[in-house]
This record gives C-alpha cells, sequence and structure tokens, in this order.
C-alpha cells in the first residue's frame, strides 16, 4: 500500500472493511454552460458558471483547472504523435470572474492541459465558491475521442473548463492529459445548452429539455414515442433531413441537456446524420425503460441494426452481469472513429463485420458502470474500468455466440498479445500507477491482465458469491471514488475470505501465467500430478486425463489450487486406470510455454 493511500485509511476516509470510513468527503460542483457550434466554421464558443462546494475538512487555496483540448496545442507533452490535422491553438480563456469580480487568468506557459488558480481568499471547509469562465477554441480536423467526424459533423469533448478532482488520498489532480489515458472527474450537476444552425441535430448526455422548442412535430412524436417502443423507429431520415423536416427553422437552435450527479457531458451534432431509436426495460422492478438512441451516415449499414445492439446490451448488461439496472434514462451510439466511451454516449467507428460492431458497443457501453457509475480513476487505476468493460464484454460475448467464439475472440484481442510478449514491460504489476506508464504493457494491465484476474476470481468464488461480492462493492462506492483496496477489501469483507494472497499474486507482483507438469507418478491410489507456477500467477486450470481404455476425463483446478504454496501443486486423481497422458488446459487463461503442459506414459 503505496503511503498516500495509507494516509487515508489512517484518516478514516477510507474502512479496512471496504467501505467509505466515517470521514469520507467528495466535492462536488454545479455547471451551467452555454457552446454556440455553427459548422462549417470551425470556431467553438463556450461561456460557463460553475458553483464548486468544498467538502473537505482543508482550505483550497490552489484549485486546478482542467483544460483537455490543450492536448492540441503543439508542444503539449502527449504520448502519440500529432499530425497538422490535429495541431490547434487549443482553449483561448477570454475571461473569468471569481464570486462576481474580475478575476485575472494567468497561464503557466509551461503547463497544457491543466492550470492552477490563485484565490486572493482561501475557500473555507464547507464553503462555495462561484467561477464564471468565457472561451473558445478551434475544432480539430482530426477527429479522436473528440473533434471534427467531418465538415458537418462535430463531436464535442472535453470541450469546457473544469475544476478538477480534489481527493482524500492524491489531493488535486494534476496529472496530465497525454492523449492516451483517460479520465478522473467528480460527480456534478449540468445544465448544457448547445447553439446550433437549423437543420443540425444535436445528440449528447442527458435529459433533452423542452424538444418541442427544436423538433417539428411529426419527428417530435416520433422522439417521444422511441421512450415506449421496443421497435427500432426511424426518427429522422436522410431525406427529412436534407429537406428541412427535422428541426425547427429558426436560424440556431439551442438544445439544453440536464443531468445531475454525473461526471462529464458530451455531445454530437450534424445536419444529415440519420436518427433512429428504440427503447428496453432495464429495471423489471419499476418498469423503467432507457432508450438507444443511434445516430450515423447513410453509408455505415451496420449501424441500421445499432439501437437493437444497444438495446441487447442495456437488458443483458441490466439483468445478468453486473446485473445492476442501467442507472441512466439513455444512451446514444454515435458514428464517429475513437471507440470510446462517455456518460450516457459512444463514439464508435463503422465496420463491415456487424459481429464486430456489436462487440464494440457491447464494450463501450459496459464503462456505463465502470467508470462513470463507480467514478473511479481511470488515469491511475484504469484498470477498474478497463478490465471490468473487458470482463463483461467476454460474458455478454457468450452468451451473445456462445463460448467457443467468444473464448476465442477474447483471447485473440485481449490475452494473446500479453502472454506472448516476453517484454519486460509486460510483466509490470498491475497496481502500478497508469500515469507512470505507456505502452503495450501499460494497455495489457488495463484490459486483459485485469479482466482474467477478475474472471479468475468470479472462479474461486463461484458466480453467486463473487456477484454478491461485486453488488456490494458497486452498492458501497457508486456515485464516490473507490481505489483498488476499497475493492479488494470489499470482497475480503463479503466473501469472508482473506483473499489478499491472490490479489497480490494477480496484481500486485510481476507474475505472467506459466504452469508445467513437473512428473506423473502412478500408484494403487491413483494418480498424482506435480505441477510447477513458473509464471506465479493463480490461474484456473483443467487437468485433462486420457486413460489406456480410450476414455477421457477433466477436472478443473479453481485459483484456490496456490493458496498453500503458489509455486507447486500436487493433484491426485483417484482411479484404477492405467493413464496414457496428462495435460493441462487453461482456456482463456493462455499459457506461456504451452511445451511443458503435457506428460506422455512411457510405452
Amino acid at each position: 500500500m503505496p503511503r498516500d493511500i495509507k494516509a487515508a485509511y489512517k484518516k478514516e476516509t477510507r474502512s479496512p472493511d471496504g467501505r467509505p470510513g466515517k470521514n469520507y468527503w467528495q466535492n462536488h460542483g454545479r455547471y451551467n454552460v452555454t457552446v454556440t457550434a455553427l459548422p462549417p466554421d470551425r470556431n467553438v464558443k463556450g461561456e460557463e458558471s460553475i458553483t464548486y462546494f468544498n467538502n473537505s475538512p482543508d482550505s483550497i487555496r490552489n484549485p486546478v483547472i482542467k483544460l483537455f483540448l490543450n492536448i492540441h496545442k503543439p508542444g503539449a507533452p502527449r504520448n502519440f504523435g500529432a499530425t497538422a490535422d490535429y495541431l490547434t491553438s487549443g482553449i483561448h480563456i477570454d475571461a473569468a470572474t471569481l464570486n462576481g469580480a474580475t478575476y485575472e487568468w494567468k497561464e503557466n506557459p509551461n503547463l497544457f492541459t491543466w492550470q492552477p488558480m490563485r484565490l486572493p481568499k482561501a475557500l473555507a471547509p464547507h464553503d462555495s465558491m462561484k467561477l464564471t469562465f468565457k472561451w473558445h477554441y478551434e475544432i480539430s480536423k482530426q477527429s479522436n475521442r473528440e473533434g471534427m467526424i467531418d465538415s458537418l459533423t462535430y463531436f464535442l469533448a472535453y470541450f469546457y473548463p473544469r475544476i478538477a478532482v480534489l481527493d482524500d488520498y492524491n489531493v488535486w489532480d494534476r496529472m496530465n492529459f497525454m492523449d492516451s489515458h483517460e479520465f478522473y472527474s467528480d460527480f456534478n450537476d449540468y445544465v448544457v445548452t448547445i447553439n446550433a444552425p437549423k437543420n443540425y441535430v444535436v445528440w449528447g448526455t442527458g435529459t433533452l429539455q423542452h424538444p418541442e422548442a427544436v423538433l417539428q412535430p411529426e419527428i417530435l412524436q416520433r422522439f417521444n414515442s422511441s421512450f415506449t417502443s421496443d421497435q427500432t423507429i426511424h426518427v429522422a431520415t436522410k431525406e427529412e433531413l436534407a429537406t428541412g423536416k427535422v428541426t425547427k427553422q429558426n436560424a440556431v437552435n439551442s438544445w439544453q441537456f440536464i443531468a445531475k450527479n454525473i461526471p462529464d457531458m458530451t455531445f454530437g451534432l450534424s445536419d444529415h446524420y440519420i436518427w433512429d431509436a428504440g427503447s428496453v426495460v432495464v429495471d423489471n422492478a419499476t418498469k423503467r425503460r432507457a432508450v438507444v438512441h443511434a445516430a450515423y451516415q447513410d453509408a455505415a449499414a451496420d449501424y441500421r441494426f445499432m439501437v437493437k445492439f444497444g438495446k441487447h446490451s442495456l437488458d443483458w448488461l441490466s439483468h445478468n452481469w453486473p446485473g445492476i439496472p442501467y442507472p441512466y434514462e439513455k444512451t446514444t451510439i454515435f458514428q464517429g472513429f475513437a471507440g470510446m466511451e462517455y456518460p450516457m454516449m459512444a463514439n464508435d467507428e463503422s465496420y463491415q463485420d456487424t459481429t464486430f460492431s456489436r462487440f464494440v458497443a457491447e464494450h463501450e457501453i459496459a464503462h456505463t458502470y465502470m467508470p462513470f457509475y463507480m467514478g473511479t480513476n481511470e488515469t491511475r487505476y484504469g484498470f477498474m474500468d478497463e478490465g471490468w468493460a473487458t470482463t463483461f464484454e467476454l460474458l455478454i460475448g457468450t452468451a451473445d455466440m456462445g463460448a467457443e467464439k467468444a473464448e476465442a475472440m477474447y483471447k485473440q484481442f485481449r490475452v494473446q498479445g500479453w502472454i506472448g510478449d516476453r517484454s519486460s514491460n509486460q510483466d509490470i504489476p498491475i497496481i502500478t500507477p497508469g500515469d507512470a506508464l505507456t505502452g503495450a504493457g501499460f494497455g495489457n494491465n488495463e484490459y486483459g491482465k485485469a479482466s482474467i484476474g477478475y474472471l479468475a476470481m468470479k472462479d474461486l468464488l463461484g458466480d453467486e458469491l463473487f456477484k454478491r461480492c461485486l453488488h456490494a462493492y458497486m452498492d458501497r462506492w457508486h456515485g464516490k471514488h473507490p481505489t483498488p483496496w476499497d475493492f479488494f477489501y470489499t470482497f475480503n469483507n463479503v466473501s469472508g475470505k482473506n483473499l489478499n494472497w491472490f490479489w497480490n499474486k494477480w496484481f500486485f507482483e510481476s507474475n505472467y501465467i506459466d504452469l508445467a507438469i513437473k512428473d506423473v507418478k502412478q500408484s494403487a491410489a491413483g494418480i498424482t500430478v506435480n505441477i510447477d507456477n513458473i509464471g506465479g500467477m493463480p490461474a484456473p486450470f483443467d487437468l485433462m486425463a486420457t486413460y489406456s481404455d480410450g476414455t477421457n476425463a477433466h477436472f478443473h483446478q479453481t485459483p484456490a489450487t496456490w493458496q498453500a504454496d503458489p509455486k507447486k501443486v500436487s493433484i491426485t486423481i483417484k482411479t484404477k486406470k492405467s493413464v496414457k497422458s496428462i495435460s493441462l488446459e487453461g482456456g482463456i487463461w493462455m499459457d506461456a510455454d504451452e511445451t511443458n503442459n503435457e506428460w506422455t506414459a512411457k510405452k
């Protein structure tokens, strides 16, 4: 446990039983944002007011402001190269006020995606302050997580100045956005207005206010009917958009969205994207429905199935794994280039293979739970969200296409790149702070290695107890900021087991999966198989026996096999049959060296 986490437990903001401590706190903001985007003009203008509540026990003198879009400025540190179409001059703060008085905004030229402020008077504990900002920026031509999709389609994300997270263990979030890692945000309340030209539809996070003010009557009727329809409704067609039959014909329409207790807001706008929608019951107890919107170009054939894919995702995730009703009213799958999740939104590519389109949509929608519902620190502990989305991706994929195909895809995309690479950076412990890492080793830590760790724990505890632990973790920490230790300790507490031996081996040490059959001994009592755990990870496996009479048997071993001795184990198969061969099969827990996974009896 690093020193900053130790300090949190000492202050009792977190509890060793996995619950929030008696002194737990988190800060909160109320954002009222107005943005004007008038394609093809690339200049985006915004203004906002922020009421920020200091719930911490300490005074605040130097708050931190996040300016993510400064990643586009020349000279900004980033983990990827930048083309000319990617570069812009960043965000320009045109004016600022603090509690009604003009504030002289100054930027440190050596800092980019975050800037410190200096308050003339410290903000006392349990007090609030009001900030306002006016700003503008030029939207990037090269779209990634945000930017231009085409000259008349914009995706607006990370577009507003925001107050960084102040928490009980990391203090102010001063981590640079490097365009590879993801984000860490407080739970805030938002009112966001997007001013867009007539014939532009705006899709986004939150509840659209007064849709009758921006939609023509027939479109409005279809929009409203999608909230109760089991079928896919074509809210707006290509032809209707082209002939001005969709939005009100004001020169500029104001689309206002409201959301509470959510970590971010994101929007897409276009004058030619087709609009489909439909809904599904996500909570059987209350019969509550959630709506899926799809926004896409006419040429994207796979998107014609996207509402169906999205509804299936919401239904399955709500009722199976994690088995918690989808917590929001809707999601929108917007055609772009990122394969990226946002609260109530996904920015996904179009693919010729609709199976892969569904796969991507399911993964991004699964992120609703981790990180958005749970408030995890994606930048530092990305395995707490990517690892879970990857796990849910396999579980829903198994229901979609069967175990064989789902596991083959999972191994190809999530495990093989790690287990087949002997580079030292592949064996860096998963717990290593993500903001200290780059490259393939970092990526595998967040996705595959963490995911098969969660699945190994599922194998260890069994589905019922595993789900009980998972639900306890989510119930205790949703809407808050859990750390990995809160997760680990919750599982220990709810399962009634000290699982630290597993957590240490899988998440805190430089291990990998490599099992080997050392020898096989036959006696009157049966067959004893001695197995070495060369790689050190407590992975489950199947022991496959082929007998001399041609029959076969397999014996599943959960990770509990390695609890007493993580380096070696002896397994006895009680049988009077003579054995012809023994092999180890890991399934999704792929073995780094399979040459020592089989033993054959001498003739």
